[in-house]
């Protein structure tokens, strides 16, 4: 069945050019094809709150949009959410409403029929057939791709997405009240939300213009994004370094608009105590390695030895060669433990990919005495696996750079996807905290060098710091806090309505009247 729905998806994308469909890291969603259908917008992802808090002049409301076509944009989503809850405990004076965020997968749960509402199962196929990615990614890339994705999107999804649009955050079931604010993390989030926005907040008149509830894009990718990230229609737009400040510039986004903060990532991986006080705490990198960040201690508590240690993690699916890495890896770890008499480590995580995790765990696999091996599934403490580690391997994806720079960890990148991920490895590379190595044995190579040159290691690790942007997520979270806290309070001031859309087979006369904010 598997090989049938691939050949049935590769034949398909492969006729198909009127739309740029697929970006970031991997995503546990299923492969499997399902035939096109209407699926429920309120049954696939419930909505993510923070409080208990229902009454409208209690909260301010934020609907997140993205798409699981890869775990990056739901982390970034949720990574906002817990970053609104603390703000709201620690900075009350200056944020003294909660945050109710609504984040929702557009496209799987508002898609009116394939391919738009089967976009994580064809992420999957695209990811595992690179080919056919570059081909996308290159294609979507250019005008006639970029105008044939606007156009088939709105024909296609214009209906479909404004009913999540005008969706009630606090009661999804319910098209009531609409957001006070919209905020996308995904790259297909843009053009089309803004013209549905424009239309509502016009009562009707304009899909190009009237728009008043603010809009945001976070960009959640790093070294290289693709032009459908960027749009001068948004309010804001956050991007995480100087090579996406310059591609929003490229797409005649203006530059009051952009503001660089970093990515936002989980809060494990914040600096320490900035969750817990107003001011976010200096930060002496020698005292947390001592302290909070002790790596014996941390090592300890995750039931690791107190050695050198390497970590390969895969993703959420475990994806680029897991196996054949690990393998050359430990025996490497083997060949050098015994000509150095020095214990080594390695960790590997496999995400969901339980073949790799029962592949590389005894008793199919039998590691040598001179190493310590431990294989995990999915884990949810990745801030504590790398904070124990002295290398990563792992796929270039964005997040976990990011992630590794703020624990210092120095990086040998194995993968990356055309076009999307391809920036990511120059990125790592010029600011000093890792490599490229595509195949195992250039993995392995790599790993045996860095641990015979310790001082290597060292200033790697001192870099990888250097790039680091622990206070992204918090930052971008306060900018977002205070948007949409003083369109609460406009609202509240002026007496407004925000407008929305007709009830079905409403006359015509009463089309997008006005409903209760």
């Amino acid at each position: 069945m598997r090989v049938s729905n691939s050949a049935a998806a590769i034949a398909w994308l492969l006729s198909l050019s009127s739309t740029y469909a697929f970006q970031s890291p991997s995503s546990p969603a299923s492969v499997r094809l399902h035939t096109a259908r209407r699926p429920s917008p309120i049954v696939v992802k419930p909505i993510t709150s923070l409080s208990a808090a229902t009454k409208d002049d209690e909260v301010a409301t934020i609907q997140i949009l993205m798409s699981d076509t890869g775990g990056g944009h739901r982390a970034s989503a949720n990574a906002l959410r817990d970053a609104f809850n603390v703000l709201h405990e620690t900075e009350p004076a200056r944020f003294p409403l909660a945050i109710e965020c609504d984040i929702v997968d557009i496209y799987t749960d508002y898609g009116p029929f394939f391919p738009y509402n089967q976009y994580v199962a064809l992420y999957k196929i695209m990811a595992e057939y690179s080919f056919l990615w570059k081909f996308f990614y290159e294609f979507g890339s250019t005008p006639i791709g970029l105008w044939l994705n606007e156009v088939g999107l709105e024909l296609a999804c214009f209906e479909p997405f404004q009913k999540c649009l005008t969706r009630n955050p606090l009661s999804i079931y319910e098209n009531d009240k609409r957001a006070d604010m919209v905020v996308s993390v995904h790259p297909l989030c843009q053009d089309l939300p803004l013209k549905i926005l424009n239309q509502l907040d016009s009562h009707g008149a304009s899909r190009e213009k009237g728009r008043e509830t603010p809009f945001v894009t976070v960009v959640t990718d790093l070294g290289g994004a693709h032009p459908t990230w960027f749009n001068d229609g948004v309010d804001k737009c956050f991007v995480p370094s100087d090579v996406l400040k310059k591609a929003a510039l490229d797409r005649n986004v203006k530059e009051s608009k952009i503001v660089q903060y970093g990515l936002p990532i989980r809060r494990g991986f914040w600096r320490f105590g900035a969750d817990f006080a107003e001011e976010p705490e200096e930060q002496n990198e020698e005292e947390e390695i001592q302290g909070v960040h002790h790596k014996p201690t941390i090592r300890a508590e995750l039931g690791l030895k107190d050695m050198p240690t390497v970590l390969i993690v895969g993703g959420g699916d475990g994806m680029g060669g897991i196996i054949a890495q690990a393998q050359a890896v430990g025996k490497r770890l083997q060949k050098l433990a015994s000509s150095s008499g020095t214990s080594y480590q390695m960790v590997v995580v496999c995400g969901n990919n339980k073949a790799a995790q029962s592949t590389l765990s005894p008793p199919q696999t039998q590691w040598g005495s001179d190493i310590e091996v431990n294989v995990q599934g999915f884990v949810n403490n990745m801030d504590e696996y790398m904070r124990a580690s002295d290398i990563l391997v792992t796929k270039a994806g964005p997040g976990t750079i990011a992630e590794a720079s703020i624990c210092g960890l120095p990086c040998i990148l194995s993968s990356f996807l055309p076009g999307q991920e391809e920036g990511n490895v120059p990125y790592v590379v010029e600011n000093g905290f890792g490599c490229y190595q595509g195949e195992p044995e250039g993995i392995a190579n790599t790993v045996e060098e860095w641990f015979a040159q310790g001082g290597m290691l060292e200033k790697m690790r001192n870099d990888a710091l250097i790039a680091a942007r622990p206070d992204a997520t918090l930052d971008i979270a306060r900018d977002l806090a205070d948007m949409v806290l003083a369109r609460k309070d406009e609202l509240k001031k002026s007496g407004k309505m925000v407008a929305m859309p007709p009830p079905p087979g409403a006359p015509k006369e009463l089309m997008y009247g006005q409903g209760p904010f």
